[in-house]
């Protein structure tokens, strides 16, 4: 049984959201010495990237600004590569990428 896309962008939020909570008053090192809050935001970060490689295309082209293959990279890595992790990506996607990408499908799905 196939899933309905918008179940899969809810997840996508959902994750991002969860993210922001969990590191929400948190600076960069406190961050990495956390090892359970890094540990549940590199989950959510493959939760997201699982869902967004299950959208359909016509979806994604529907939000061009989001950079989809870059998502889905970062999903492989943290999956497969785990030990290819760079701190400061990772930070920096907490901090910025999957704000973005929550605001982005949020007002995609408000439409």
């Amino acid at each position: 049984m196939s899933r309905d896309w918008q179940l899969y962008l809810q997840d996508v939020l959902q994750s991002c959201e969860k993210i922001g909570r969990y590191t929400a008053g948190m600076t960069q090192q406190s961050f990495l010495s956390d090892d359970r809050t890094s540990d549940a935001v590199v989950r959510n970060l493959e939760i997201i990237g699982i869902a967004v490689k299950r959208l359909p295309d016509e979806i994604r082209a529907q939000m061009p600004t989001i950079d989809w293959s870059s998502i889905a990279g970062m999903r492989d890595i943290v999956a497969h590569e785990y030990f290819r992790i760079d701190s400061d990506i990772l930070w920096d996607v907490v901090q910025n990428k999957v704000r973005e990408l929550e605001s982005a499908v949020r007002t995609f799905l408000n439409e």
